[in-house]
């Protein structure tokens, strides 16, 4: 379906039933008297923080498993903490955007859904609870990667990786939360209504995929633009022996280690910026790989689900498959979050009917969504 079709998607002729909202996870401070961010905000790749989380490390008995048992996350630069000061207002992306929706400095509503704050280190996953909004109902909130795991329709045992600044791999472990024993993340999978059952999820995060592109492109000066890199990487068939870690931040999932840096070796006389360009290709298709390793001692071997601007490269896509010796499915719109936002906000008005048995024109509209929503 073309975007230029959305206003298909319109409900029992309504042109406004409520708002679907999704995000990049993790934290904003702002100010309550203006609505302004304080400041810029700290996002994954900055490891700024480190000397604090060794600090809580040392005080805290488990040390960097302190929170785990919990809310499902290790003490590290690349979550959200706490704030005590009564002039700032703390939340995520969403919470910012709902209190702005709903008000603002007017009596704007301080709240966030159940997969955004369970990155914030703040909420139990097991006793986690939803409210309702009076007004224009706000449905379908998610973080960015967790409406992605819904727009690509993953059930439990099912995994989907998101190629953007950084991959993302999320596997949903259905309605138990499972501890991770090598190196992923619980969190939530998704939630879709106050009554529903919580899916919970493992999450691998690496923090560097399509930032080394720009990194090829800005600092390198190799490509002009981020899509000639396919095109210059096929020049060869090989990385000529080269190897390269984008450790530019250290590395995250399944890893963990903050002290990491950027390496590449196996450089000779004859390495060539094609062969760069391939090496850098393929040190995003091995961080995945890695992450999928870490998966397949959960859970046994499944299909991978991708998405994301980087998986318009068919090279890139190619590579991955080959490493990991099964098929990857990308859907027919590899943006998917947005659109799956609005995915989730039809069923929450489903939900609202009167009566649970979908109509004709129900089932119509949910067979254009599934059919529209991956490709081989």
């Amino acid at each position: 379906m073309e975007f230029t079709d959305f206003n298909r998607w319109t409900w029992r002729g309504r042109w406004l039933e409520g708002h679907g909202l999704t995000d990049q996870r993790d934290t904003i401070v702002w100010s309550k008297s203006t609505g302004l961010p304080l400041h810029k905000a700290i996002v994954c790749m900055d490891a700024r923080t480190s000397s604090i989380c060794r600090r809580l490390e040392k005080e805290l008995s488990v040390g960097r498993s302190h929170f785990v048992e919990s809310c499902g996350l290790p003490i590290r630069t690349y979550f959200s903490d706490g704030i005590k000061k009564g002039y700032a207002i703390f939340g995520t992306i969403d919470t910012w955007l709902i209190w702005n929706m709903t008000g603002g400095v007017n009596g704007g509503l301080h709240v966030t859904d159940v997969t955004n704050a369970s990155r914030t280190m703040l909420m139990n996953l097991k006793t986690l609870s939803c409210w309702p909004i009076p007004g224009i109902k706000i449905a379908g909130c998610l973080g960015d990667q967790h409406t992605a795991m819904l727009g690509q329709a993953c059930k439990k045992g099912e995994a989907k990786s998101t190629y953007d600044t950084g991959p993302f791999i999320l596997l949903n472990t259905g309605e138990v939360p499972i501890k991770s024993g090598h190196g992923l993340l619980t969190t939530l999978s998704y939630k879709l209504g106050p009554q529903a059952q919580t899916n919970y999820a493992l999450e691998g995060s690496i923090v560097i995929a399509g930032a080394v592109v720009q990194w090829l492109r800005d600092s390198l000066g190799i490509i002009k633009s981020a899509s000639e890199i396919e095109d210059l990487a096929a020049m060869v068939e090989t990385t000529g022996g080269v190897y390269f870690v984008p450790a530019f931040n250290g590395l995250f999932a399944p890893w963990w280690r903050e002290d990491a840096r950027g390496v590449s070796i196996g450089i000779t006389r004859f390495t060539n910026k094609s062969h760069i360009a391939r090496v850098v290709l393929e040190s995003l298709c091995f961080q995945v790989k890695d992450v999928l390793e870490s998966l397949n001692n959960e859970k046994g071997e499944f299909l991978l689900r991708v998405n994301g601007g980087a998986t318009a490269n068919n090279l890139l896509m190619h590579i991955q498959a080959d490493l990991m010796g099964t098929p990857v499915v990308r859907p027919l719109d590899i943006e998917t979050t947005a659109l799956r936002a609005a995915y989730a906000l039809y069923f929450f008005l489903k939900m609202l009917e009167e009566t649970d048995v979908p109509t004709k024109e129900d089932n119509i509209v949910y067979k254009e969504i599934l059919k529209n929503l991956c490709e081989a």
